[in-house]
């Protein structure tokens, strides 16, 4: 009887055993290995490209809007939307029919102030002949008095004789004033007419000019890009107010990006930089560019006294790029010779800087640590890369330049060839320090470490 229990306790002993071997040694299976996974790389010569990335629309590097400077009906309409002109062409004609008789009522104004003109200028004629018959009666009156105070003196003639050939001479002379003084009252009255007559005729051109415009050309040659009116509509004339845009007329063979760069980039961008633009109607192509504007004021900037001083927008500089004729020659056709249309998405990569074979590593490979050499009262970073010897990473401290999407310029700290530590990125900005125990990446965590990038 002990015999049979000893046996079965040695059994359910020997069962134990086992399931702690066995969980043992799962155990020991499951256990990871110690250390931060890792993934080296080497630092290599690269060329670098450095850019700045915008988006916006296309748009004709020169485009006139066409407004109507008076207001009226359109009765004639000779062009349609896509078609060429030639500067002087006829596009438009308004209703003339009110404008032909204010010019009527103008030439009639001015024939009439002509008139009022020569009335004056035969008003000064007769004034004038009126002061030499004034002058020819007053040698007369003066000889007769002359002679009548000789008689008086001798005794031949009374007083009243003598008094009467005085006051004569005297009312004579009053006349000769008068009429000299009509006759610049006559003067003043012409040239009075005269600038009648100018503001008339002045006006008569103001109307003319007016009726000219109810036929509207074409300034510059191009193509017809936009219509917004139709035959029988009524325009309003920029001279009352903004007016009514009719027409557009741009040149189609020289077209611009326009985009809108951050004021982080914007100081990075100089004119004449080259530009990648890759637009969203030609997959897979890609055309050359040059800038040839960039704004000096912020897109969001209100001007005058409203201006806003607010930093919680977004601030953005227009940015204009020349799209290079030669890079999209391909594309023109006889069906086609503008492959561009105005209002197309664009999408482009400036280059703002470029470093030939100079050495690189992967961008998430270079991060930054704190200086612990410095005041710890003030926080001071250093840009550091790590490196593995053994089982543990020491960092090194470099300066950095110019990058790209992938890869950045090392100035100093890291030669070419040598073995960093280039990932993944969540081990690279956080977890790793001096002396932490690290173990390089397997094969089969591939994956694993591209999709903590």
């Amino acid at each position: 009887m002990a015999k049979k229990k000893n046996r079965r306790r040695w059994i359910v002993l020997s069962i134990l055993a086992l399931f702690v071997i066995i969980a043992a040694g799962m155990a020991i299976k499951n256990k990871e290995p110690d250390g931060v996974e890792i993934i080296l790389d080497n630092a290599k010569e690269r060329t670098i490209h450095e850019t700045v990335s915008a988006s916006g629309r296309i748009f004709p590097e020169k485009e006139v809007k066409i407004s109507s400077d008076v207001s009226g009906e359109i009765v004639e309409l000779y062009v349609a939307e896509g078609d060429s002109v030639i500067a002087g062409q006829i596009l438009v004609k308004i209703d003339p029919d009110a404008y032909l008789s204010a010019v009527q009522r103008g030439k009639a104004s001015v024939n009439s102030a002509k008139a009022q003109s020569s009335i004056s200028r035969s008003q000064i004629e007769s004034s004038i002949a009126q002061k030499e018959q004034i002058i020819a009666q007053l040698g007369n009156a003066k000889k007769i008095h002359e002679r009548n105070v000789n008689l008086h003196k001798d005794g031949v003639i009374s007083d009243v004789e003598l008094e009467q050939s005085g006051s004569n001479l005297e009312s004579l002379e009053a006349n000769l004033r008068a009429a000299e003084a009509s006759i610049r009252s006559a003067n003043q009255s012409a040239e009075g007419a005269d600038f009648n007559v100018q503001s008339a005729e002045a006006t008569l051109n103001e109307l003319k000019t007016s009726l000219n415009r109810t036929t509207i050309k074409a300034p510059v040659s191009g193509i017809i890009s936009s219509l917004s009116v139709e035959q029988g509509e009524r325009v309003v004339g920029t001279m009352q107010m903004s007016g009514t845009e009719m027409m557009r007329i741009s040149n189609l063979n020289i077209m611009e990006v326009e985009v809108e760069v951050s004021e982080n980039d914007i100081v990075k961008v100089e004119m004449g930089d080259s530009v990648k633009i890759e637009v969203d109607a030609y997959i897979d192509l890609s055309f050359k560019g040059r800038i040839t504007e960039i704004a000096n004021s912020a897109s969001n900037l209100n001007t005058g006294l409203g201006a806003s001083i607010s930093t919680d927008q977004v601030t953005n500089f227009p940015v204009k790029i020349r799209i290079l004729p030669e890079s999209y020659a391909t594309l023109v056709t006889k069906g086609r010779p503008y492959p561009f249309r105005p209002g197309m998405s664009a999408s482009v990569d400036i280059y703002t800087d470029v470093a030939k074979n100079v050495v690189t590593v992967p961008i998430q490979a270079v991060t930054t640590r704190v200086n612990k050499d410095g005041d710890e009262d003030i926080e001071k970073f250093d840009e550091v890369l790590f490196v593995f010897e053994a089982d543990t990473v020491r960092t090194i401290k470099v300066k950095s330049g110019i990058q790209n999407d992938e890869y950045i310029q090392i100035l100093s700290g890291v030669n070419n060839g040598q073995e960093i530590v280039s990932g993944p990125y969540s081990a690279v900005s956080k977890k790793l320090n001096v002396g932490t125990t690290a173990r390089i990446q397997e094969e089969g965590d591939d994956k694993k470490g591209k999709s903590e990038k």
